[in-house]
């Protein structure tokens, strides 16, 4: 049997912060007027980007309660240069995102920054840095 990975879900907190969030990085996501609590963005190659909240996710999975704590999973955004990178950061956390990393220049070779989205996702940004 092959599997293919073609969905990544989000769980979210409140959908239309969650959607004006990712609008932010460029992506659109259509919220079906039957289900209000769940949005889904078509990215290249194939792969769907799901959000739901934390009361549809529920809904569907009898016994699931939110985690606390820190992000246990981060979406990456490539930026075209490193200066993109601060550029986003400093975009996203004007407009009152939380910050989970401030940029820096990473040894393994790039410029990477975090912010959470508004149910606590994390977000990477990043650009490889010149050689």
């Amino acid at each position: 049997m092959n599997l293919s990975m073609d969905i990544v879900g989000l769980i979210v907190t409140d959908i239309e912060k969650a959607t004006a969030f990712y609008r932010l990085l460029g992506l659109e996501f259509e919220v079906d007027p039957k289900y209000p609590d769940h949005a889904g963005c078509d990215l290249p190659n194939g792969l769907h980007l799901m959000l739901d909240t934390e009361e549809s996710h529920a809904s569907t999975a009898p016994g699931w309660s939110p985690t606390s704590g820190g992000p246990r999973s981060y979406l990456s955004f490539q930026t075209p240069a490193p200066a993109d990178v601060d550029a986003k950061y400093a975009e996203l956390t004007a407009a009152g995102y939380e910050s989970s990393i401030e940029p820096w220049d990473a040894y393994w070779g790039m410029r990477l920054a975090a912010v959470l989205d508004p149910g606590g996702n994390g977000v990477y940004l990043y650009a490889p840095l010149p050689a």
